[in-house]
């Protein structure tokens, strides 16, 4: 019997893609948390925004829980452990309050927007904060300043519509996570508005954010199709379908598994551009390749711009436990 032959496929994969140095390192203080602890150790919010990973952590023992108030009182010796994405001041206060032992995995770049805007304050600025309204990092911004210190731009008529106590004291900070283009536009409006508006002493948005943008850019125009592996909570990561849009993309859309693909609406497509927001492991990643090889007579290609090597330490208390391939193979494959 004659087989027909799969149609070809270009996959322009792109790097670099999947987690940065800031989600790796709260998913391995977790890791690393349970190997020397033992189980249950909590986690307040989702450590990073991706199912596949918090699924995987609480095979390993990790429970998730939304408030400190769940946490059981015979497991109040146990760890808990802070999202990368960052809390107000109110929470490890509260953790203090109820004798909690806690592990901060709050990215390092969120902890400098923190800083950042801590300086804007001291300095007797009032903070503009450039974000997206209930998203965990925004939240955890606005809680290292004390109420009505801060005000939460998310986009140009925002700006348009801005009315501050005092035009000549602002300094703004940004989410780290948020379209570099986007938020360039909301920067000058501001500044046209106010002139006297004060940067931050370092750009808020983070490298990877800003890496994994430039590659998309550079890899969507003629692609039939661009897929991000991301969760729809991620901001990184949809932020990344719009952007391989604007970029010369047909079609772009966020997926979570390869399950999730609709190869009826997909089609007869030539050429696939395929990249991870921040917090999507690479296991997925080769999951969708294999999914279209098993369709397609698939070359991978990649579409590369910069080598990232950054490496954020864990805690303190962690960094003599060894962390090992098999305990990151769950996400890292």
């Amino acid at each position: 019997m004659n087989i027909a032959a799969k149609p070809p496929l270009t996959i322009r994969l792109c790097g670099p893609r999947g987690f940065c140095a800031g989600v790796d390192r709260a998913i391995q203080i977790v890791v690393l948390a349970l190997k020397s602890y033992g189980a249950p150790v909590y986690v307040r919010h989702e450590i990073v925004h991706n199912r596949y990973v918090v699924e995987g952590l609480e095979a390993k023992g990790a429970v998730f829980v939304e408030e400190l108030d769940e946490i059981p009182a015979e497991h109040r010796a146990q760890p808990v452990v802070f999202s990368a994405h960052g809390v107000p001041k109110s929470v490890p206060e509260d953790a203090a309050s109820r004798n909690l032992f806690y592990l901060d995995a709050t990215c390092p770049l969120v902890s400098k927007v923190h800083k950042q805007a801590m300086r804007h304050n001291r300095l007797g600025r009032h903070v503009v904060l450039i974000g997206h309204a209930g998203h965990p990092e925004v939240i955890g911004t606005m809680g290292q300043l004390p109420e009505g210190s801060v005000s939460l731009i998310e986009t140009i008529e925002d700006a348009d519509a801005y009315i501050p106590a005092d035009a000549d004291n602002l300094g703004y900070v940004t989410q780290t996570t948020l379209s570099v283009d986007d938020t360039a536009g909301v920067i000058a409006r501001l500044h046209e508005r106010f002139p006297n508006l004060t940067a931050p002493a370092a750009d808020s948005i983070c490298y990877a954010t800003t890496n994994r943008q430039e590659v998309v850019k550079q890899a969507a125009p003629g692609c039939d199709l661009f897929i991000i592996v991301g969760a729809p909570n991620s901001s990184n990561s949809k932020r990344l379908v719009e952007v391989a849009l604007r970029a010369g993309a047909k079609k772009s859309i966020l997926v979570q598994r390869a399950a999730e693909l609709d190869w009826d609406d997909i089609g007869a497509i030539s050429t696939l551009g395929l990249s991870a927001g921040a917090s999507a492991p690479e296991v997925i990643v080769n999951e969708i390749i294999e999914a279209f090889r098993a369709r397609f007579d698939a070359r991978v290609e990649l579409a590369e711009t910069v080598q990232e090597t950054e490496n954020f330490l864990v805690n303190r208390e962690l960094r003599s436990i060894e962390l090992t391939a098999a305990d990151m193979a769950f996400v890292n494959g």
